[in-house]
């Protein structure tokens, strides 16, 4: 199983954001789960965040949020530290 896993669309740019945000600081592996194709992941992701939009990140079993929580674990510097506690 890969330590990030991310809900995503295929027109969203936030989604676009956040994987290269992901591939910068290391990440050689995003499992994403395709909402738009897949009502049962949607529902999923629904239930296990209390979101709707997307994306909506885990890295481990620890739910980050979407893009804007993501940067701003990374600016505080959080982000490395997560990714280096699940690698």
């Amino acid at each position: 199983m890969s330590q990030v896993r991310m809900y995503t669309t295929a027109v969203c740019p936030y989604c676009v954001r956040a994987k290269a945000l992901l591939l910068k600081r290391g990440v050689q592996h995003i499992e994403e789960i395709r909402v738009d194709l897949d009502h049962q992941a949607r529902l999923h992701m629904m239930e296990s965040t209390g979101r709707r939009t997307v994306p909506q990140i885990f890295i481990g079993q620890t739910h980050v949020g979407g893009y804007d929580d993501l940067y701003a674990l990374d600016t505080r510097g959080g982000l490395a530290a997560l990714l280096q506690a699940v690698g």
